[in-house]
């Protein structure tokens, strides 16, 4: 990392944890892109990519709301979701632009540039991938599932997923930040649908197997119902582990502030335990503090604190050089 250069910062994920941690990051002195997921298929974004075979634009926007820098109204604009009989049911005004902009320019990637330069976004907002992806699950006995909303609803434990296209490239763009980067960040989000898709686009994978950079993997503070029920940190691990044959984490950031009971919902949800000795025997370096915000009675990472944690990680990089 040049003294001279802002520190290079790659964040991976989709859902609604990653928007959250990136509204505190933004506020940094460093290089900031975000890589995210193209999987989704339900609500507002299934129904686009269903009549248009576009990218899902749901991530995508509330990443790009994220870490904009534009008047609230204009958030709020994007985010507005039509409450109406129809055709316009449940539909986004935000997913509809960006629809609109990538039909109106040479890419989605370049619709992305130029909702960004409108929304005065702070740091580059990358997709995985340019064709949209399916995500299929093999679950404990053995039954296929197809798309990502579907999966969590089957009752029963996820055995493994993959994407189909199995052969989709990721954009050079995000080949390009990874090998660049000086801290890469996994999450947080949903383990089998927001984290994996990404992770399982072969030549990202191998972007990040590759990289230099220091990688962190944020844990989720709660289980998830339909795919990691039970789960510890170490679990996490192990089944990022498991899909992507090979080591692609160096350390992982676990939240140790006890989560109130009545926060927690539904009543089948629990905090996610430590298992500190399975995290030792995978070789991942555990970085444990109190991450947790409960701010409007909603469980979350704190973005404050999750960021302070990533520029000390960043400090100590930059003290070893």
């Amino acid at each position: 990392m040049a003294t001279t250069q802002k520190p290079k910062v790659v964040v991976i994920g989709g859902g609604t944890g990653l928007p959250v941690i990136l509204r505190g990051l933004k506020k940094q002195p460093i290089d900031l892109t975000a890589i995210v997921t193209v999987a989704d298929d339900g609500g507002s974004s299934g129904k686009i990519r269903e009549q248009m075979d576009v990218l899902p634009p749901g991530d995508i926007r509330n990443v790009m709301v994220a870490l904009s820098n534009t008047d609230p109204r204009m958030e709020a604009l994007m985010q507005y979701r039509f409450k109406v009989e129809g055709d316009l049911s449940g539909h986004v005004i935000g997913n509809l632009i960006l629809t609109a902009l990538s039909q109106l320019n040479d890419s989605y990637v370049d619709a992305i540039e130029v909702l960004g330069k409108a929304m005065r976004i702070r740091g580059k907002v990358i997709p995985a991938t340019d064709r949209p992806l399916i995500l299929n699950a093999v679950m404990e006995d053995g039954s296929l599932v197809q798309g990502e909303s579907a999966i969590p609803m089957q009752g029963q434990p996820i055995d493994r997923v993959f994407i189909t296209p199995a052969d989709v490239k990721a954009l050079p763009a995000a080949i390009e930040a990874i090998h660049d980067a000086d801290l890469i960040v996994l999450g947080p989000g949903s383990l089998y649908t927001s984290i994996l898709p990404s992770l399982l686009v072969q030549d990202l994978q191998d972007a990040i197997f590759e990289s230099k950079a220091y990688k962190v993997y944020i844990c989720n503070i709660l289980t998830q119902v339909g795919e990691t029920d039970f789960f510890t940190d170490a679990d996490h691990a192990q089944v990022i582990l498991n899909h992507v044959g090979r080591p692609i984490i160096d350390a992982m950031m676990i939240n140790t502030a006890d989560v109130p009971r009545h926060l927690m919902f539904p009543d089948d949800v629990m905090q996610v335990e430590q298992n500190f000795e399975k995290d030792h025997e995978l070789n991942i370096n555990v970085i444990a503090g109190d991450l947790l915000s409960t701010e409007g009675g909603l469980v979350r990472h704190a973005a404050d604190k999750v960021t302070n944690t990533l520029l000390q990680i960043l400090m100590n990089l930059k003290e070893k050089e």
